[in-house]
This record gives structure tokens, sequence and C-alpha cells, in this order.
């Protein structure tokens, strides 16, 4: 299939990293969006953005005109109210419109569990869809996922929140619940595989990882890959409402999520039907390969998108010290300044060395001398050149990770931490003017990194914020931006 397919979903995780994928293999790609301002900048060049919403029926019909296939990668989990009703109600709407617009297949991402009774809200309602959804007389192609894995996944996210924040973990009952995790690469080939799938009516495929694990030896294995040492404690006790509540405390969970989550994972989620592996060539990796492509993707950068960026989508981004990527802290900042780009960049190439850092200069070498003493390499090495840079020179206590003249500079920390740390300055042409970015980003190792981070707080927001400033200043401020 080579026509026009529609996306649900490009702003929320799964959907987010299907929008690339569609676009490296040149499918034309048309997206839905509530909110078309929060997705026109992330989308390339040949894709169309639209202003609809799932509620409206009378909005559907024309963002799915001309569309071959469409992918339904919506839920309601995170919103207030009876998340039920509301996804009952897209559903039937967007079957509708389907049908009216003569739509070819709809592809739809579900989840996996046997129909029972006892069935979670959660996991119930992800059935229902599918249901309606083949109601409308569409051909839908409905995958059932188990658990999935990657950087930004709401329960790959649960699990490294628990580890990497406590030692002692208490594991309700729950946590020994089988289930076939599956990396959300593996996800997106059989999403892609869908649109040349031969169908002639309905189908549903059961896909899960090659292991079947617990979520205990899931956060095993995450932390035996971080080099963390965790105890576990088993309880019969912890209802699932109180574990939801529970991992609202500790976690960076939304609450009502995590609630919603909990109670879906008390259930068994394993492939019983082989019929994926016989209908795709899509050969799914375990869960010790799906853990390590999520960590080593962060590696390259914090999660390109993440399970609460459609929730995020509604809302201004919060401040220092509540914003995460994955297990991520992050600062973001930015400040517009009344000149080109490149004069904007220009002290940005300059920074560290002879020229220091704009702002706290006596704070910095303090900081250096600290990293010495603890056997770091401090602030002694400078910089090579005052005003070229190279990807992988040193730069003071910092290492230049990637370097793009004009434009973008991204600093990895050498100094002693417990986790490690990035500076990134990126400037983009705004107006008649430019706008420098400056992120902080932080990986915690550990409580003991959270403890550090979370400790000099006070000390870094004064001196992130300064440095902004100086940098603007260096390159002619005229007036402040947000953040």
């Amino acid at each position: 299939m080579s026509g026009l397919v529609l996306l649900t979903g490009a702003t929320g995780y799964v959907g987010g990293r299907l929008l690339r994928r569609l676009e490296e293999c040149g499918r034309p790609v048309r997206c839905l969006a509530r909110r078309p301002e929060f997705l026109k900048g992330r989308v390339g060049p040949g894709t169309e953005v639209v202003a609809a919403d799932l509620l409206d029926a009378a909005s559907l019909e024309p963002a799915l005109r001309g569309a071959q296939a469409a992918y339904y990668l919506v839920h309601s989990m995170g919103a207030s109210g009876s998340f039920e009703e509301k996804d009952r109600a897209a559903a039937r709407n967007f079957a509708a419109a389907a049908a009216a617009a003569g739509v070819g297949r709809i592809v739809y991402l579900g989840g996996l569990g046997e129909d029972a009774d006892g069935l979670s809200a959660h996991l119930r309602s992800r059935h229902e869809v599918g249901e309606i959804l083949r109601s409308g007389g569409v051909p839908v192609v409905e995958f059932r996922a188990s658990v999935i894995i990657g950087s930004g996944s709401l329960s790959f996210e649960m699990v490294r929140a628990l580890v990497e924040r406590l030692p002692v973990m208490v594991t309700p009952r729950w946590v020994r619940v089988p289930a076939q995790p599956i990396a959300i690469n593996d996800v997106l080939a059989y999403l892609q595989a869908a649109l040349d799938l031969p169908l002639d009516g309905h189908r549903v495929f059961e896909i899960g990882g090659l292991d079947r694990v617990s979520y205990g030896e899931m956060m095993r294995e995450y932390a035996r890959q971080r080099g963390l040492r965790r105890v576990m404690v088993p309880v019969p006790v912890l209802t699932p409402r109180l574990s939801g509540l529970w991992l609202g405390l500790v976690t960076p969970l939304y609450a009502r999520v995590g609630r919603k989550l909990i109670d879906g994972v008390r259930h068994p989620t394993v492939v019983r039907d082989p019929s994926a592996g016989e209908a795709f060539t899509v050969r799914p990796v375990g869960v010790k390969e799906a853990i390590a492509q999520a960590l080593r993707r962060e590696d390259r950068r914090y999660a390109e998108t993440h399970w609460a960026g459609a929730t995020a989508a509604s809302r201004e981004p919060r401040r220092w010290g509540g914003a995460r990527f994955g297990n991520r802290l992050v600062d973001a900042r930015s400040a517009y300044v009344d000149v080109p780009p490149a004069r904007a960049f220009a002290p940005i190439q300059r920074i560290g060395g002879d020229a220091g850092w704009y702002y706290g200069n006596a704070l910095w070498r303090a900081r250096g001398a600290l990293d010495l003493l603890a056997g770091g390499v401090g602030m002694r090495r400078g910089r090579r050149d005052p005003q070229e840079l190279r990807p992988g020179e040193p730069l003071d206590f910092w290492r230049v990770e990637e370097y793009v003249p004009g434009r973008r500079l991204r600093l990895e920390a050498e100094m002693k931490l417990p986790g490690r740390a990035w500076l990134v300055f990126e400037v983009e042409p705004e107006g008649p003017g430019a706008r420098i970015g400056q992120t902080a980003i932080f990986d915690p190792r550990g409580l003991a990194g959270l403890l550090y981070w979370y400790g000099i707080w006070p000390l870094h927001r004064l001196v992130f914020a300064g440095m902004l400033r100086g940098l603007a200043r260096r390159a002619g401020l005229t007036r402040p931006g947000p953040g």
C-alpha cells in the first residue's frame, strides 16, 4: 500500500515513533490532532497536520477523506472521569467516519489479556474499542500487545522509577504476574507491516516478546543492566488500588494513570495465539535485549517520545524540578535575541576555557577543584582552540558529544557524579532574530543521584539561569523568552 495514511495519536508514545518511521520510508502521512500547533514542529515537510477531535464526529470525515489506511493509537486512560465512555464514543465516531470516507483498513493497537469477567477496566476498554472499530464496516487489523519496553513507555517508566528510587522494594502479588514484554521497535515493525498485510476481513493478532517473565524479573534485569543492587521483599498484601496510590507517591507517574495501570498488570498478558508469527516476518527480541535497546537509545538522547506526551500537549511545560524525560531530569530555558542566528551562536561556540561560562565562573572553578579532589578531571583541561570545536574533544570537565556549527552544541559531563549529565545549546531562527535554547539533562544513578541533584537544585537554578542571561547579553539581548 502506497497511498495516504492517516495517523491518530502522533503526540503520544507509540504514534510519535511510528510517525518518524512512516516518514523515513516515504509514506504520505496525515496526522489528526486536537491541537495541531503542538505537532507541526515535530513532523517532516511532506506530512500534513489537520485539526480534528475524535469526540467531535463532524470533524473526522474531512480529516479521513482520501486516506487508504488509518492508525488508531489513542486512548483516554489519562483523562478524568469515565475513560471507558470516552473511549467508546471516540471509537464509534472514528469507525463511522472511516466507513463514510472509504478508508481501506484500520490498524489498531490494543492490550493483551484474556476476555474474562474479572478483566481490568483498562484492558476491557481496549478490547471493547476493537469490537466497536470492527462494527463500522472497515476491515480492522488489531494488535493486542503485552508490556511495551522502550524509553518513555508507561510500563517501562514504572519499572525504571521503582528500581532507581528504591534500594529495598516491598513487592505485592502483581509483581509476580507473568507477562510477555515486547520491545517498542518490534511493536513498530508490526504496525508498519500491517499496511501491506493481505486482508480479507478483520484480523486480531496477539504480540509479545521472546520471553515470558514477571514484572519482578523485569526489575531485576533493569537493575542488573544499570549496575544497581536491589532487594525485593514479597508481601501478600497491597491491593491494586493501594499499589496504584503508592506508585503515584514514589514514581513520576500520574496517580490516576498509575492506579489504572496496576489494575491491568494484575492479569497475565502472555501470547496464546501464535498467528502473528505466521502472518508477519517480525521476530521479536527477548526482555534482556529490549531493555538494552531502551538504554542504548537514551545514550544517544533522552526518550524521543514519552507516554505522557499526548497529555502534556494540553498543558504548559512544567518548570525545573518536575520536568522528566524517562528517568532524566531536565532544565530547559530559552531567550530571544534580536540578532541573526550565527551571531547568537557565537558566544556558545566560545564557551569554556579562557572565555568562561558567562556566569559564576568562581563557582565553576570551585566545582572543578572539588572534582579534582574526588579523582576527576577538574577544569584544568580547558579547550583546544578558543574558536573551533570538534566532536570528541575535551572542554574543561565536559566533552563535546555533538557539534553542528551555528546550530547546536551538546556537552557530556566527565566530572565525578552519581549519574550522567549533559548540557545542550541550540539556536533556531525566530522572526527577525533567533532563540537560544539551553537544556541541562541529568540521568541519576539510583537514590544517591536523586539526592545529589535535588540537593544542589537551588545552586544549579541560579547558575543555569545566569549562564543563559550571559549568553544572551553577549549576543545582544532585547527581550527574554518564556522559561
